[in-house]
């Protein structure tokens, strides 16, 4: 009992800069006074003393205003921050090193008695506050609910939930992966349709440039994979650089987590947010694509300034093509 509330003790004074003694600690915060409560509640509900289970749960919540119900199952160094309004229910699950702030619910959608109704939260889950999580789904290990976030649906291991309804943001380590990943298929495309083209020919320019374009985008992707793992791990450091050892016995240097106040992190961006810089970057990029365009012809000896006062409508790839291998006399004048 005494080794799991030094535990506690110590776990608060590592993750709140605020805590600036054990006995400010153990006197002063009302998150370890319903944590040891609850260690008493749910110890009856198992030995199946149901009442004095509820009535000592009901005693924590009028002292500390936390309402955990004795039936949910909290794991070690749990820690809840300020506490005021935390609903946790009954068949709620919390892992290790997990972090709840003030206002959150763990609650459920279901009536069906017996059932499991409430989340769990796996490993180094946080918790932002007024965050509610409604349902009887896993939300993954280090994961993160922003605040007032209301989440409905599994939230994979790494991932970020905000907004109402909440939106899953994957970690920027796999988005920059599968952008690169992409890109190189873009590239493989680009290249297969240059050689496949005729010499000469706008369409065998045209594939080399792409390949060329589509190439620096996967060099940029790849940069903002890296960029952003890196700013994940410099803007959220650990406020210790201590390790612990799971119950398990698998050193927990193995999988180094960070720990970010509110479930605020550096790849948290709004989809929308990503979408207007997508398109403000691609706009950037016209005026260079087209003169790597413009180049190619004229490595070519073709030149186009001919073509300014003609139809666009009969400016297809097969007249272009035609002109510049000198079909075509009066709109395209050949070097």
């Amino acid at each position: 009992m005494f080794t799991r509330l030094r535990e506690d003790i110590a776990t608060i004074r590592e993750r709140d800069p605020a805590a600036r003694s054990a006995w400010e600690v153990l006197t002063c915060y009302p998150g370890l006074h319903a944590l040891v409560l609850h260690r008493f509640a749910h110890a009856c509900w198992q030995a199946r003393r149901r009442w004095l289970a509820r009535f000592i749960s009901q005693m924590a919540r009028f002292m500390t205003g936390i309402e955990i119900h004795p039936g949910a199952t909290l794991g070690r160094r749990v820690f809840i921050d300020h506490g005021m309004g935390v609903v946790i229910g009954e068949t709620a699950q919390i892992g290790d090193d997990c972090t709840i702030y003030q206002g959150v619910t763990l609650g459920g959608t279901s009536l069906t008695r017996g059932a499991k109704r409430h989340p769990t939260l796996e490993r180094g889950v946080i918790v932002g506050a007024g965050a509610k999580v409604l349902g009887g789904f896993t939300i993954g290990a280090d994961a993160k609910i922003g605040s007032n976030a209301v989440v409905t649906k599994p939230v994979p291991a790494g991932g970020t939930a905000v907004g109402n309804p909440a939106r899953i943001i994957v970690p920027a380590a796999a988005s920059g992966v599968g952008s690169a990943a992409g890109a190189g298929a873009a590239l493989a495309s680009a290249s297969g349709a240059a050689s496949r083209a005729a010499p000469g020919s706008v369409a065998a320019a045209a594939a080399v440039s792409a390949a060329t374009v589509v190439a620096k985008a996967a060099a940029v992707a790849n940069g903002r994979a890296s960029a952003a793992s890196e700013g994940a791990a410099v803007e959220c450091p650990s406020s210790t650089g201590e390790t612990r050892e799971s119950e398990g016995g698998k050193a927990a240097s193995e999988r180094r987590s960070t720990f970010c106040a509110y479930g605020i992190t550096p790849n948290a961006d709004d989809p929308v947010s990503l979408a207007i810089h997508g398109l403000i970057d691609h706009a950037a990029t016209q005026a260079k694509r087209i003169d790597e365009i413009v180049m190619a012809l004229e490595h070519l000896g073709t030149s186009l300034e001919g073509l300014q006062g003609a139809d666009a409508a009969l400016l297809d790839l097969r007249r272009l093509s035609a002109a510049i291998a000198g079909k075509v006399d009066g709109a395209v004048t050949a070097r």
